[in-house]
């Protein structure tokens, strides 16, 4: 996209407002209740927040080599990366093959596990989706990578200009806006609200814009929440474009400082309720230490407070590929990992 075109569609947008994005409301996107509490968390709060074994996962290359019985089957390859199969069609999720995430190498979390699928390894993929632009979402030695298989990507708007420094072909970027769609490769992509912010650096704050999604394939209908906090907004998101089949969710890297901009495994809940139910796919968790709760914590809370919703969740394996429908429940996998000395 020419950037005077890019620049006026910023400007154009109803969540620009003097010089930067901003959530609806004017509902805060740094931390609630100052440093010191964190800070003192960070030092003295004793939880586990990398796991000393080794994870148990699964290697999906010969199970992608056979089509999904039902149409839709998703494969959670860590944090927010899903390589999701519906009606035909391939869609990558905020795609994160890098060891760490960070500004440059060697700076920053390193990943509990190494990927079930080198991103060689995968199947073709039809399109990329990139829900914002933070290094744990927006990987740049994967999309170096990913530039170079000629993929379409679609993102929020503002972050093409990016996507266009690690080599992305401007033809192949599709921006949108909150509530903007487009069909990409068979596939629909509809931007929705998200309450969130932006950035790669300390004076690029919120120059870009955040969304969650909504995948439509030709039949199959799935949500994705990117990095968001609990908001209003998801009820109207419910009623226009549920029923899913899939309710992808962000559990982990939540505090109660961070309350307005990550949800949390409760406030996952209240979202999921809020967009009509269906199946629970929790992502953001299980793969860095991006928080300050111990690094399973995200899916056991879920997990413990899930029967009282009513709420179907399903917790499968790294690199398991599953179809919604042939999963009953969750699958606790992280459970006696230390005890048992698992080694995958």
């Amino acid at each position: 996209m020419p950037e005077s075109l890019r620049h006026e569609r910023v400007l154009a947008s109803a969540q620009f407002h003097d010089g930067v994005f901003r959530n609806p409301n004017n509902v805060r996107d740094g931390l609630q209740g100052g440093t010191l509490p964190m800070l003192r968390e960070w030092m003295f709060g004793g939880q586990e927040r990398r796991p000393h074994v080794v994870l148990p996962m699964d290697r999906p290359h010969d199970r992608w080599a056979k089509r999904p019985d039902t149409g839709l089957r998703a494969t959670w390859l860590g944090h927010s990366t899903v390589l999701l199969e519906l009606d035909g069609k391939r869609v990558l999720t905020d795609p994160v093959f890098g060891d760490r995430v960070g500004p440059m190498r060697g700076i920053g979390p390193r990943r509990f596990h190494p990927v079930p699928a080198e991103l060689d390894e995968l199947p073709a993929i039809d399109v990329v989706l990139l829900s914002h632009d933070h290094f744990d979402h927006l990987c740049a030695p994967t999309m170096v990578q990913l530039a170079r298989k000629r993929v379409p990507i679609v993102t929020a708007l503002g972050v093409g200009a990016r996507l266009e420094r690690y080599g992305w072909d401007p033809a192949l970027v599709t921006e949108l806006d909150w509530n903007e769609r487009a069909e990409i490769a068979g596939v629909t992509f509809t931007a929705q609200p998200a309450q969130h912010f932006s950035g790669r650096s300390l004076t690029g704050r919120n120059k870009t814009l955040w969304a969650s999604w909504v995948v439509s394939g030709s039949r199959t209908r799935v949500f994705f929440s990117g990095d968001t906090g609990l908001t209003d907004a998801f009820l109207e998101v419910g009623k226009r474009h549920g029923p899913f089949d899939l309710v992808m969710l962000e559990i982990g890297a939540y505090h109660p400082s961070w309350g307005t901009i990550h949800l949390g495994p409760e406030h996952a809940l209240d979202a999921f309720a809020m967009l009509g139910g269906g199946t629970l796919l929790p992502v953001h968790w299980g793969t860095f230490s991006l928080g300050f709760h111990a690094w399973d914590a995200p899916g056991e809370e879920l997990l413990a407070l899930a029967p009282a919703r009513g709420a179907h969740v399903i917790t499968p394996r790294l690199g398991a590929p599953f179809e919604p429908t042939q999963l009953d429940g969750p699958t606790p996998w992280w459970r006696g990992l230390a005890e048992s000395g698992s080694r995958g």
